[in-house]
């Protein structure tokens, strides 16, 4: 993506409370159409950023821009955007026809107009034949559609979403977020998404920021945030990791081997760094290949010992323990239906091993 494309951007943005820094100097492009994750933690700052983008909270320094126009002073009223919450905020005594109907007659919109954008949205999130049903007699998912569809009706050039399938059971969370998706992209709306859920972020966002303390450590699409994490908390944070500290040991310009007190481990290409730097590996557990005998890598390869093991249908997890006392997790996909798991053992000595890039080298 170019420049030419940024829609919205925000320039050093800065938020203290007292003496609490919330939000610290970010600056962050989003490209028109992109729906955008911010991911962190309860209390990383990720939803006071996305209310000073609403404007209902005032930055300490730092501004925002839209489409090249500074809104940073700007009332939410006047921003030419929408925001829905986690609880959705319908009103209990209106219909769902009235809910979606709320902002565009508070607009003034005229009527021949407000029931033709009304039945567009009803329509567009398949709710039309509960036009007429109160809240509290849809379900979950239901609300939710309610409550994008009352968003998108003002037709706001950026949508916000704080939290928006939080209150939902995890299998109709997973089923809404391709729903979700799909009628952003159909609108063509810019979308920043706020979650603490790595699976959500994952799966509905073109690219995803990592909050933590305030700050952004990386931002990138799903794919480059988990296979190339640029920091130990982020390869921690998005997905199930193993984490080795070691020494660099071999430093050459095609790879380098890292010593730790598990093994070495031979990483297939170069790094930016020195002989003797202190640095960590990140294994992910899908990555590695159990072997009941030793598999004869000349690297990357450790005998270990099966502690125990879960199933969970779709894999099993197993976790182990190798050299250094250091524990290891290790996914394996059952592809299977008759895959026995039954003739492993608690104990039982066991192979792992990995492709020679299957690692990442963190330096922070």
């Amino acid at each position: 993506m170019n420049d030419s494309e940024v829609f919205l951007r925000i320039e050093g943005l800065t938020k203290r409370f007292g003496y609490t820094l919330a939000v610290d100097n970010i600056d962050l492009s989003i490209h028109r159409g992109e729906i955008f994750a911010l991911l962190g933690a309860s209390g990383c700052g990720k939803s006071t950023l996305l209310r000073m983008l609403a404007g209902f909270e005032t930055p300490t320094a730092g501004r925002v821009w839209l489409a090249d126009q500074d809104v940073t002073d700007l009332p939410p009223y006047e921003r030419p955007m929408n925001m829905m919450f986690q609880s959705y905020a319908l009103f209990p005594h209106m219909n769902v026809w009235d809910n979606v109907a709320f902002g565009l007659r508070r607009d003034g919109v005229p009527k021949d107009e407000l029931n033709q954008r009304v039945e567009d949205m009803l329509q567009l999130v398949q709710l039309q034949k509960f036009a007429q049903r109160s809240p509290h007699q849809l379900s979950g998912g239901q609300q939710q559609r309610v409550a994008l569809a009352r968003s998108l009706a003002k037709r706001p050039q950026l949508l916000m979403l704080d939290e928006p399938l939080g209150a939902l059971d995890k299998k109709l969370r997973e089923q809404t977020q391709v729903e979700l998706v799909n009628i952003i992209k159909q609108v063509g709306v810019t979308c920043v998404l706020v979650t603490h859920d790595q699976d959500e972020a994952m799966t509905m966002a073109d690219r995803i920021a990592v909050m933590s303390e305030g700050s952004l450590l990386q931002v990138g699409t799903p794919n480059e945030v988990y296979e190339s994490p640029n920091c130990r908390f982020v390869a921690d944070f998005v997905g199930n990791v193993n984490l080795f500290d070691g020494e660099v040991t071999e430093y050459e310009a095609d790879h380098v081997v890292i010593s730790s007190a598990s093994g070495d481990f031979y990483v297939s290409h170069g790094i930016t760094g020195s002989l003797g730097m202190q640095v960590s590996i990140a294994l992910r557990p899908e990555k590695v290949v159990l072997s009941l005998e030793d598999p004869q890598k000349k690297n990357n390869a450790m005998p270990c010992v099966l502690e125990d093991w879960s199933y969970f249908g779709s894999h099993t997890s197993y976790s182990l323990r190798v050299e250094g006392n250091q524990r290891l997790k290790v996914s394996v996909t059952n592809t299977d239906r008759d895959q026995d798991h039954e003739n492993l053992e608690e104990g039982q000595r066991l192979w792992a091993h990995w492709e020679d890039n299957a690692l990442v080298v963190l330096t922070q």
